[in-house]
């Protein structure tokens, strides 16, 4: 397929599909389809587009004792244990994905890893996954149209509205909110 994957993009659907349930699946589908449009509009490689978006939530429907005995295995920050799989799923799922799909290429790593949580240090492929996540198709909430435009005009700007929304959401939900969230949210409100 490219240097991203050993073997060929249906090779690496046919994994994800075993790995995950339908629903998710389609989803992940449809970021692909969304992050390499956005790849194309920002000139980033849409092959590793691709392979990323392909593989963010390889992960996610693992069980809670895989990713605590990848955390103990991989020597990640024990932090990580007081978490979920909503956090678990990128950081932990790079991971796995270095292991067993045997991808290496660092850019996609991170995006994996940033997918959620976003970062202060994101790179272009990071943003392009952090937004084709957020605003795939399938994506029906207040606001989306609106973040999608912002996002097709200036992807940076896209980022800042996606984690303002995302902290103003978990806030009013009481719920938790990951330091590295914070930070995102920090860097991006001055640097968008």
């Amino acid at each position: 397929m490219s240097k991203y994957y050993s073997g060929t993009v249906a090779q690496l659907e046919s994994i994800v599909a075993k790995a995950v349930s339908q629903k998710r699946f389609e989803h992940i589908l449809r970021v692909r389809d969304y992050a390499i449009v956005l790849s194309k509009k920002y000139n980033v490689n849409s092959d590793q587009a691709e392979v990323a978006a392909l593989v963010h939530d390889y992960a996610k429907d693992r069980s809670d004792s895989d990713f605590l005995k990848a955390i103990d295995a991989k020597h990640l920050d024990p932090d990580l244990k007081n978490w979920n799989n909503a956090i678990w799923h990128g950081v932990v799922g790079a991971e796995m994905i270095h292991d067993e799909l045997g991808i290496t290429d660092s850019e996609i790593l991170d995006a994996v890893r940033q997918h959620t949580t976003g970062s202060d240090n994101m790179s272009l492929l990071s943003q392009i996954l952090f937004m084709a996540d957020y605003l795939e198709m399938g994506r029906h909430f207040p606001g989306v149209e609106e973040a999608r435009a912002l996002t097709d005009n200036n992807l940076q700007s896209g980022v800042k509205y996606q984690i303002t929304h995302t902290l103003a959401y978990l806030a009013s939900q009481s719920l938790p909110i990951h330091p590295l969230s914070l930070t995102t949210y920090n860097y991006w409100v001055k640097h968008a």
